[in-house]
């Protein structure tokens, strides 16, 4: 079965394109980020704005034209969606960990240092249990 874009009703055309525009715009809100933050753990936050959000409205777009073209509903795109959200953030976290880990070895004095369990809070205003 071959699908004909030129079949795509008009409203299913705008509100494509409306989706497309959004996901582009994420995209581009992202890379602005990796671009102008100043160091590597601020900028590690940004593309994942683009990455996830950005996917996302990009996949609702090719659904809502699959779906409207073929006349039948397409949801196979969700597949993308799902992957690209679950693997971000587990690619963010890799990073970050591992930049973490390098900068403290290094003992470089702007990141802060590793965070003491609550066995040791000796706070007199939490009070003994």
């Amino acid at each position: 079965m071959s699908v004909h874009l030129a079949d795509v009703p008009l409203w299913a055309a705008i509100l494509a394109a409306a989706f497309l525009v959004l996901g582009a715009g994420l995209t581009l809100l992202g890379t602005v980020g990796l671009v102008r933050l100043p160091t590597f753990y601020q900028r590690i936050h940004a593309p994942t704005l683009g990455t996830s959000w950005g996917a996302g409205g990009m996949v609702m777009a090719s659904m809502i034209i699959f779906t409207a073209a073929s006349g039948r509903l397409v949801l196979h795109e969700i597949l993308i969606g799902i992957f690209v959200t679950v693997t971000t953030p587990v690619t963010l976290m890799m990073l970050g960990r591992s930049a973490l880990y390098r900068d403290r070895s290094e003992k470089n004095p702007d990141v802060p240092l590793s965070v003491k369990s609550d066995e040791t809070n000796d706070d007199p205003a939490q009070g003994a249990s």
